[in-house]
Order: C-alpha cells, then sequence, then structure tokens
C-alpha cells in the first residue's frame, strides 16, 4: 500500500488553563505555556490506546532524560482534560479515533503529560508537564528543549515528541538485543527518514560555491569548505572544470553535487589523517593535518556528504563508529594494526602457549606495553586477550584521543553526530565499510521507464530495449562487461553507491532515437537508452559511451 507523506505544523506557543482548588481552598487556575526545546521520537501505532501511549512516552522521556521526575504521570489533552475517551464520546480513546473526530492530521495533533500529583492539585510546588506533538516520521524534530512554565514559577521539562505514521506503514515491535545501546530501538524508523529530517534547516535559496577540478578534487573542497561564506545549511553548487579549464554548462540541480560528494569520499580515505586497512580506516594524529584542521573538516564533510545526498564513506572502523556512536563494546584484532614491529609484537603475545611465554613476550616488549598502559603482572595464559585488547584499543582510540574529539566537533555539522547516537543501528552502515555489492536487480527496480502506450510501434522496440538492458545489468555483475554496475550508476545518477537519503527525484529511464549511445541528465537521475536492433550492437555501444563519458554532470 501507497505510504502516506504527513506535515508537521509547528506550535509556537500554547496556553492551557484548568481551575483547581489549592490547599486553602481557594480556587486556583493553573498556566501552561511550553516552550520549544529537546524532543525524542517514539514510533507507535495508530491504533494505540491512551494508557499505553503515556506508558511509552514516560518510557522513552525516563531513557534520554534521567532527571525526570518520579511519577505516576497522566495524558491530557490541549484543554488540560484527562485522556480517557474520545472527546464528547463514549468512545475509549485511541490514537486514530482521535485523529478521525478530530479531523486533523497527525501531524498537528498535540498532547501533553504531567505528574498525576500535580494534576489532582495534591502538590503545587512544581509543573514539570511534558508536551507530546503527534507527527510523520519523516518530520520528526529531533534535539529540541521545551520548558513549561506553571503560574508564578517554570522548570524544565521532558519534552516527547511522538512520531505517527498511518497504519500501512506499520510494522511488528523490533527488540533490540545490543546491550551496549541506551535507547530504545523505534519501530520502523527508516534511514531515508533520518536524513530527510536532519537535512530541513537546509535553506534551498541560498548556496555554497565549489569550484572543482576532477583532476584535484580535494584540492578544490577544501577551497570550498573553508570559505568564509561557506555553510552547511545552504545547498551546494558544485562547478565542474573540463580539461581545458572552462566550467561545463548547466546549473547544479543535483548531479553535479553528488558525482562532487562521492569523489570527496573516495579521496578523503587515502588521507594521512587515517591508517589501518582499507574499509577499516581508524583516525591517527598527524601534526600537519593538525595545523591545518583537517580532522574537523573531515568530520564536517562527512556530515555534509550524507545529509545533502551523497554517500557515506564506507570505510571507516567499525571500532571507531561504535565509539563516535557511544558504544562502548571494542572488537579490533591485530590485523587492522599497519605497523609491522607493533603488529609482530602484539602476535607474540597473542599466541603465547603458557603463562611462562607470555611473561617473556610482556617483558620483551614492556616499553611499547607501558606507554599504552597495558604492562601487568600476569597469573594466567588467559590474560593475553585483555592485554592484546587494550592495547589495541589504546592504539585506535586512546592515543589519538584529541583528533578523534576534533572530527566529532566536525562530525556535529547538521546534527549528524547526534543522530548517529540516537540510531547506531542504522547510521553506522553508512560509515563502515559494507561487504554488499550492488545488483543487478537492484538497478532493474531502481529505474521505472517511461513508456510510450501499449501496442504502439515505438512501445514494442522500448520493451525490446528494456530487454537489453536486463541483460546488460546481468553482464555487469557477472563482469562480462567494460563497467561495472556501480560505473552505471554514477553515470546515470553521480553516485557510485545507493544513497542513505533515497534518490531524489526517483531514477527513471528514457528512450533515444537519435543516438546510438547512452546518455544522461544527473540532475534529473534519468539514463537515455538508445534504441537498437541487437543485444550485441547494445552492449557495445553501452560499454563505449560510458568509458568516454568525459564526466557525469548534466547535460
Amino acid at each position: 500500500m501507497e505510504k502516506k507523506k504527513l506535515k508537521v505544523k509547528e506550535k509556537q506557543s500554547f496556553n492551557c488553563g484548568k481551575v483547581r482548588l489549592n490547599k486553602k481552598g481557594q480556587v486556583q487556575e493553573l498556566i501552561l505555556k511550553p516552550r520549544r526545546g529537546k524532543t525524542l521520537p517514539l514510533f507507535t501505532d495508530p491504533e494505540i490506546a491512551a494508557p499505553v501511549l503515556l506508558e511509552r512516552a514516560v518510557q522513552k522521556m525516563r531513557a534520554f532524560n534521567k532527571d525526570m521526575d518520579e511519577g505516576p504521570y497522566i495524558l491530557l489533552y490541549p484543554d488540560c482534560s484527562e485522556v480517557v475517551n474520545v472527546p464528547g464520546s463514549e468512545k475509549p480513546f485511541t490514537l486514530a479515533e482521535y485523529k478521525k473526530d478530530l479531523g486533523k492530521a497527525y501531524a498537528r495533533i498535540t498532547l501533553f503529560i504531567c505528574l498525576e500529583k500535580h494534576f489532582r492539585g495534591g502538590d503545587d510546588t512544581s509543573d514539570s508537564d511534558s508536551e507530546i506533538v503527534i507527527t510523520s516520521r519523516s518530520t520528526a524534530k529531533f534535539n529540541q528543549a521545551d520548558t513549561v512554565e506553571g503560574t508564578g514559577h517554570s522548570s524544565t521539562t521532558q519534552h516527547g515528541q511522538i512520531v505517527i505514521s498511518d497504519t500501512e506503514d506499520m510494522g511488528p515491535p523490533k527488540t533490540n538485543t545490543d546491550k551496549t545501546t541506551c535507547y530504545r530501538e523505534e519501530m520502523n524508523v527508516t534511514l531515508p527518514a533520518i536524513i530527510a529530517n536532519l537535512s530541513q534547516p537546509i535553506d534551498h535559496g541560498r548556496v555554497s560555491r565549489f569550484n572543482i577540478s576532477r583532476a584535484n578534487v580535494w584540492d578544490g573542497a577544501v577551497r570550498g569548505f573553508k570559505r568564509t561564506s561557506y555553510s552547511e545549511n545552504c545547498d551546494m553548487l558544485v562547478k565542474f572544470t573540463d580539461d581545458a579549464g572552462v566550467f561545463e554548462e548547466g546549473i547544479d540541480s543535483g548531479g553535479p553535487r553528488r558525482e562532487f560528494l562521492s569523489l570527496l569520499m573516495k579521496n578523503l580515505k587515502d588521507r594521512p589523517i587515517f591508517d589501518g586497512p582499507d574499509g577499516h580506516r581508524f583516525l591517527v594524529y598527524n601534526a600537519n593535518a593538525v595545523r591545518e584542521d583537517e580532522y574537523y573538516l573531515a568530520g564536517k564533510m562527512i556530515a555534509v556528504s550524507v545529509v545533502h545526498g551523497g554517500p557515506g564513506p564506507h570505510f571507516l572502523s567499525e571500532d571507531l563508529v561504535r565509539y563516535l556512536a557511544g558504544q562502548p563494546s571494542f572488537k579490533a584484532t591485530v590485523n587492522l594494526i599497519t605497523d609491522e614491529e607493533v603488529g609482530k609484537a602484539l602476535e607474540e603475545i597473542e599466541n603465547a602457549a603458557s603463562v611462562d611465554a607470555l611473561r617473556e613476550m610482556t617483558m620483551r616488549h614492556s616499553t611499547m606495553l607501558q606507554t599504552a598502559g597495558c604492562l601487568r603482572h600476569v597469573a594466567s595464559v588467559e590474560e593475553k586477550k585483555g592485554i592484546v585488547s587494550d592495547y589495541l584499543q589504546w592504539y585506535i582510540i586512546g592515543r589519538n584521543s584529541s583528533v578523534i574529539d576534533r572530527f566529532k566537533e566536525g562530525l556535529s555539522a547538521l546534527q549528524f553526530l547526534n543522530a548517529l547516537q540516537q540510531h547506531p543501528t542504522l547510521l553506522a552502515p553508512v560509515l563502515c565499510h559494507s561487504e554488499k555489492r550492488l545488483t543487478a536487480l537492484e538497478l532493474e527496480r531502481l529505474f521505472k521507464p517511461d513508456l510510450s502506450p501499449p501496442g504502439s510501434n515505438r512501445r514494442l522496440g522500448e520493451s525490446q530495449t528494456l530487454g537489453y538492458w536486463a541483460d546488460y545489468l546481468l553482464d555487469c555483475e557477472e563482469s562480462q562487461t567494460a563497467v561495472s554496475l556501480e560505473d552505471v550508476l554514477m553515470f546515470a545518477t553521480g553516485l557510485t553507491s545507493l544513497p542513505p537519503s533515497g534518490f531524489e527525484p526517483s531514477p527513471g529511464i528514457e528512450f533515444l532515437d537519435d543516438s546510438p549511445f547512452p546518455m544522461a541528465n544527473t540532475c534529473s537521475n534519468t539514463l537515455k537508452l538508445p534504441l537498437l536492433e541487437s543485444y550485441n550492437v547494445f552492449k557495445s555501444k553501452m560499454d563505449f559511451g560510458m568509458q568516454n563519458s568525459p564526466g557525469f554532470g548534466c547535460y
């Protein structure tokens, strides 16, 4: 079923009055006035009843706000009446029924929670009521804080944003079995939805300009990111220069930006700020890079690439990413060490077969271990695992902590680091290497053809070409062509991998009468296929056309 796209209407202020008696028997009106602050997404079923909705809201707020007051709490409508039945009826409250009777989208529904003792009038000393905004997953605002003011005083509150989708979007709850995380996995949250939320602050009416030569992508990128007028909250306008130094024609409406970000991530992995084998790179201290503030710049480049519709780096060590995400687990192995002497020393310790052999190895490499704070007296051979693990953690994280902190500051651009820490399961794969490759079936499904009316002569030719296209993708997957599936995707969209944000607009296929070679418009993610009479000719022309493309900008 088609997923519905909901909109969020942001409330600037809200006044709620409730008449009650104070301890002296006098009538008192409580005024609540929420102000914007921190919000947390909680994905739940529209059929949820009031008690369960209240329980999940309080549970989520407590997970992120350790100073939250002890309950019990109650759920309130905007007029400060308790949520029991749907207003004006005897129907027990469910979110779906309330939405139906209210006649508003989920994005415009607002509920509140507050301590029951405050609501019942048992305690007039404070007000710590929290607002619950019902909205859609794609526009859920993370990391905003609310304060609710009571009569004569105010206090910071734990504001939670309940994120609702229509029932066809909902799936069974997911169970979080990762003991290292400190959050409950949101139900049905998606990676594109997270990226869409992070991209909300981008002002599409302003641009930051980048003038890039494909022969030296890094140099142009650094100039662009360090320009005083640069802002990650502006759109990116990328212009590539050709061999003669003349700007390519066309306005960047996505294609050049995506190609630039793809090339930038490819260049970034080979910078001297990283060490370790391909696909498992970790940060390492480099004095010159510190002077150039390259660690901060690299973090910002990654955040900008992902949020602005480009790829993630896909080369960082899993241990580094877990550390960045605030997860304490550490699983590095000796084969990540590129320094031959250090690697050999750790292998000798790791291979020690007895306590005496282990003691001999620790003494032989005592200077190295002492530097890392790992030198110890050993009483059993099993302690070798702890020694090696402690040293690896120091080697990858501890000794580089200052530059990692600076990298994290750059990664905080556009709230990306915060999102990584909230959603490590979804965002960590964007940063880490993945063995999964593009498949022919993925690309075939990704590109939707624009076909002529059924029964027409042209439709027959288009259908035949779609068969050639499917076979060509299979040949690419089996390395029977001059180009790879990644090359095909790059030619058509400016990306070599599927972006975390998803494609906007959706990739499509058109057909050419006047050219035997493929063409592409990466701004619209459109691949134009030639109508040819045989598969062998089609395959030859596709190979030649993509191999000889001067770049993947807009045409």
